[in-house]
């Protein structure tokens, strides 16, 4: 059984979060990219679909940092209306950026649903979505959104990229508690044997509270676990792997910033740390890591990430070649853009299922809370929306790990349909 959140990729949720603390915030820059909408159509044009793409693509945590899924999403449906659209109606891609602030997504959700009367958004991808309950109360589906914060595990008519076994009935999780899996840890420590794993974060609070979920995953995996916080403000990430070095580190995993991560490998490096894995989210998954780690060439081979889709780079899949093929011209490829893909046709397919010029917000929802091991064609671990009144004390997972190989790329490590565990849940509070 596929599941909602593994215990490494809330990691993207306790790493934004501490960014969003640490940088502040402030209001969007009400950049609602007219350029791309679509005109108004001619006489006797087929209606345009309208959906909406939230992004905090101008967020304090940085330019690049949330646009993965919005650049994926776009891409399809320039394909897909390149072909025609669905039954000969085109999508019109709405797109508005947030800022990264609670206003400034409530602005997007009010302009997007009252004003421009998309049928779904897609892709959501906001480090506050404030707007969420908006959404919710006015029953458009948010389809294959980025699970940052718990809007995801909280609201109905919101759909995750990853599912959800929730109540969702406007409170988080259970009783205000998520749950997450082992999963990772118990790949690296069947498939490459380890047992010494390291946790780095910052002496702040979102991330140590991250940073100490990771530790209770790997405890309850039988690691020994061995914790390094550094300071936010001076880090000094050489004492950190002299230690790593002295204590004899398997696996590494971190709850700091990218900045923070590439600095760490620099002084791994320079320390002549070797370790099996220095274990990245799938946030991270992308095409820059040349750039980003220049400095640090042992360390950015010993780089791995994990995921519940399919690699970006398996370019021996049609569904991630096609995929390929239309972000071809992008200056990065992500693991993200390919979730952002995934979305897309997601609604695709809800849409069609749709009675021909139909295509409602009430259709395409009861489309999504029928779905039950969608796979985006294969590139997504089988996605399900249950509602458990209980949560599950244990799961069985499956997830997509790749290695990076300079010369080569992200490759695959195993086929994700089949490297699955049967792991224990561990509660959480977001």
């Amino acid at each position: 059984m596929p599941r909602r959140a593994r215990a490494a990729e809330s990691a993207v949720a306790g790493l934004l979060l501490l960014l969003g603390t640490a940088c502040g915030s402030r209001l969007p820059e009400s950049d609602f990219e007219h350029g791309d909408r679509t005109s108004a159509p001619a006489r006797g044009e087929a209606a345009p679909i309208r959906v909406g793409i939230i992004t905090s693509a101008t967020s304090p945590v940085g330019g690049n940092a949330f646009t993965g899924p919005r650049d994926g999403a776009k891409a399809y449906f320039d394909r897909l209306n390149a072909r025609g659209g669905i039954d000969g109606r085109p999508v019109e891609v709405r797109l508005c950026d947030d800022g990264g602030s609670g206003v400034g997504n409530n602005t997007c959700v009010h302009k997007l649903i009252e004003e421009d009367k998309v049928v779904a958004l897609v892709a959501t991808t906001a480090l506050d979505y404030a707007g969420a309950s908006r959404v919710s109360r006015a029953r458009v589906p948010d389809i294959g959104g980025q699970p940052i914060g718990a809007a995801y595990d909280t609201w109905p008519h919101l759909y995750g990229i990853y599912g959800s076994l929730a109540p969702r009935e406007g409170t988080t999780g259970w009783d205000g508690e998520q749950y997450g899996g082992t999963e990772v840890y118990r790949y690296f420590k069947r498939e490459h044997g380890a047992r010494t794993a390291a946790v780095v974060s910052y002496n702040q609070a979102a991330s140590a509270a991250y940073a100490s979920l990771v530790e209770r995953g790997l405890k309850a995996e039988g690691y020994r676990v061995v914790t390094e916080q550094v300071d936010f403000a001076l880090p000094n990430f050489r004492a950190v792997a002299a230690d790593l070095k002295e204590q004899g580190v398997d696996l590494v995993f971190d709850a700091i910033d990218s900045h923070g991560n590439a600095r760490l490998c620099e002084a791994m490096d320079d320390a002549g740390v070797q370790v099996t894995a220095k274990v990245t989210n799938v946030q991270n998954w992308t095409s820059t890591v040349p750039e980003d780690y220049q400095d640090a060439p042992r360390c950015r081979n010993a780089l791995w990430a994990t995921a519940s889709s399919r690699n970006h780079e398996d370019t021996g899949h049609e569904a991630v070649r096609e995929f390929r093929e239309a972000t071809k011209d992008l200056k990065r490829q992500s693991q993200w853009q390919l979730e952002g893909w995934a979305a897309a046709r997601w609604f695709t397919d809800a849409a069609r299922s749709c009675p021909a010029g139909g295509v409602t917000r009430a259709c395409v929802d009861a489309f999504m809370n029928r779905s039950e091991g969608y796979t985006a064609d294969g590139l997504l671990v089988p996605v399900v929306f249950e509602r458990y009144a209980e949560p599950p004390k244990t799961r069985r997972t499956c997830l997509s790990v790749a290695r990076w190989n300079d010369g080569r790329g992200w490759v695959s490590q195993g086929d994700m349909d089949s490297t699955c565990f049967d792991v224990p849940q561990l509660p959480y509070r977001p």
